[in-house]
């Protein structure tokens, strides 16, 4: 095949399943009727402009692979004047966060039920105050790194969307993945690492939510917070 006719090729998926068990009756219905109406246009059709999201919105945060929504839902909660786009592309995660909202009556979410790296691409420079990566998938077998979604392509374009100011909070409870990412957010130009000593990433930041998944304690360390701030 010539190189004219060779298909172009996305990133490498960065997490697992798509779907697990079946959907709750109830969560299957909010697919329905909460999801259209709150749902981030197709990235694949143009450009988006976060002002149309929410106008009037006074920051506009990001949360990469967000779960179940606790996190997104309970910081959508305590910040209402901020517009919290969310990503995640496991459906019951989906579902899950879609209960949250809502319960919750939240108004400033919006979701993508897929992959994040699409909206990211369709977003302006400078359009964000904060970028959140909670817990990613580990993918821990040398071979398998590649599919980490923190890779040096990643940090540039966070670098990108961040407004000057604006800040990336990565937490893991993976040591080898801490030590990854904290190596390519530091190589990369217009990020800088908020801390000064051991406990600012060995405790959990004042405005930290802990979810469900990080009381499994599933990795093997306790969980590290990487705060850098855009220069």
């Amino acid at each position: 095949m010539s190189a004219s006719t060779t298909p172009t090729r996305g990133p490498l998926r960065s997490f697992g399943r798509i779907k697990s068990r079946a959907l709750k009756p109830r969560q299957a219905a909010l697919f329905d009727t909460l999801l259209p109406e709150i749902a981030v246009p197709d990235p694949a059709a143009g450009p988006i402009d976060p002002a149309a999201l929410m106008p009037g919105a006074k920051a506009v945060w990001l949360e990469i692979g967000f779960g179940g929504g606790e996190h997104l839902a309970e910081q959508a909660a305590r910040h209402p004047e901020a517009l919290m786009i969310g990503c995640e592309p496991f459906l019951n995660g989906v579902g899950s966060a879609l209960r949250h909202i809502d319960e919750r009556g939240l108004k400033n979410v919006r979701l993508h039920a897929d992959d994040a790296r699409a909206v990211m691409a369709a977003l302006p420079d400078a359009s964000l105050d904060r970028i959140m990566i909670l817990f990613p998938d580990p993918w821990h077998k040398a071979r398998h790194n590649k599919r980490r979604l923190v890779q040096d392509e990643l940090a540039v374009e966070i670098v990108r969307l961040l407004k000057a100011g604006g800040r990336l909070r990565f937490v893991t409870d993976w040591k080898d993945y801490a030590d990854w990412a904290l190596e390519r957010f530091e190589r990369t130009p217009g990020l800088e690492w908020t801390a000064d000593r051991a406990d600012d990433w060995r405790e959990a930041p004042a405005d930290h939510v802990v979810t469900r998944y990080e009381e499994k304690k599933l990795g093997d360390t306790a969980p590290v917070f990487l705060d850098f701030v855009r220069r």
